[in-house]
């Protein structure tokens, strides 16, 4: 049963992107394909980023250990609509001009906040294999944190771009807030089991 988890999610990650190519291809996206095609696609990114930080919560609630192996596929499912949302948002809107993304990065504060998520999630990505958890040893634990900082910038990406219905953008900042702080209750518990077991050993 365990066996069929992964691949069953790996096709579960695709769906999405299966779905949207498929309604691409058959003129379903309205009267802006490429713009309805960015933001769903980055709206997946962001959900899938949720569902990686999920992992851990659910492990600890649910005590299923296996949890753990599947928080690499959603991350890097995460990073992938990540880079297609960005390669999308080059391809409508900058035309592949390195120039005009410097520009909107320095004007539009979503975008720097956005792409600066994306910078973060790059080096996480890379180093997600086990070769490499092995070789970093505790600094990767300590680069792979930045996810939590990718989060924040993925909620200011998407409450900045919002103009009028914020009700959407709103309820992923509260999931993403929820989410970080469970984990530093978590760290502080940790931090003061920590102080107590060395005054016991003092």
């Amino acid at each position: 049963m365990q066996r069929a988890v992964k691949p069953l999610l790996f096709l579960v990650c695709l769906l999405p992107l299966a779905s949207l190519v498929w309604a691409a291809v058959n003129y379903q996206l309205g009267p802006d394909p490429g713009e309805k095609l960015m933001l769903e696609i980055g709206a997946w990114a962001a959900r899938l980023l949720i569902a990686t930080l999920l992992v851990s919560p659910l492990r600890t609630w649910s005590g299923w250990v296996s949890l753990l192996r599947l928080r690499r596929m959603l991350g890097l499912f995460c990073f992938f609509y990540a880079s297609v949302h960005l390669s999308l948002f080059a391809h409508f809107y900058l035309g592949w001009v390195a120039e005009r993304l410097l520009e909107e990065i320095v004007e539009r504060p979503y975008i720097s906040a956005g792409f600066t998520a994306w910078l973060i999630m790059l080096p996480l990505a890379l180093t997600s294999n086990r070769a490499m958890q092995r070789r970093l040893r505790r600094n990767w634990q300590r680069l792979h944190r930045g996810v939590y900082a990718a989060a924040v910038l993925v909620s200011l990406h998407i409450l900045w771009q919002v103009r009028s219905d914020f009700g959407e953008a709103l309820v992923y900042a509260l999931i993403f807030a929820l989410l970080l702080a469970w984990r530093l209750m978590r760290y502080r518990k940790k931090q003061s089991s920590a102080s107590n077991a060395k005054l016991l050993d003092a």
